[in-house]
């Protein structure tokens, strides 16, 4: 009887909502992400490319770092733009999420105007459901304009950076 009882409080435990694995697989597709993870409580499934499903996890995840707020007046300076839609060679977010233009707070961003960027280089980091995506330049170039700021939300395909 009592391994009825652990039984079927094991399975109780690794209910998993199937609907909600498929949606988030479907989002990996859509968004061009690598992986997805949801928490509820002390539950948590994400779901990854090449990588399947596991849940649930009982080890806490990293926090998203926090933009340091005195850094905030120097960069709005730098990238003060016109409107976005002037900029319809900008290099685009390929997901919805918040933009960070460095590392980590209090760290140097990883671009300013004026830099020169190789092809592949990370340009910001764009944090979507607490997965950090480096966010690569598409082309070797100048930066000519950073549309966004550090700990901005962001839109899907919305321009971030202008690379002449």
């Amino acid at each position: 009887m009592a391994d009825k009882k652990a039984t079927a409080g094991r399975k109780a435990g690794m209910n998993i909502d199937s609907k909600l694995v498929r949606e988030l697989a479907d989002m990996l597709g859509e968004t061009g992400l690598t992986e997805i993870e949801v928490e509820d409580g002390d539950r948590k499934i994400r779901v990854s490319r090449g990588g399947g499903v596991a849940a649930p996890m009982a080890a806490p995840v990293a926090a998203a770092p926090l933009a340091a707020p005195a850094a905030a007046p120097a960069p709005a300076a730098a990238t003060e733009t016109p409107a976005a839609d002037d900029h319809a060679d900008a290099l685009k977010s390929p997901m919805v999420g918040t933009a960070y233009l460095a590392p980590e707070p209090g760290a140097d961003n990883f671009i300013k105007v004026g830099d020169s960027v190789k092809e592949g280089d990370t340009l910001l980091i764009v944090e979507a459901m607490k997965v950090m995506n480096p966010i690569p330049s598409t082309k070797s170039g100048t930066v000519k304009a950073i549309l966004v700021e550090d700990s901005q939300p962001i839109e899907f395909d919305q321009p971030l950076v202008v690379i002449g």
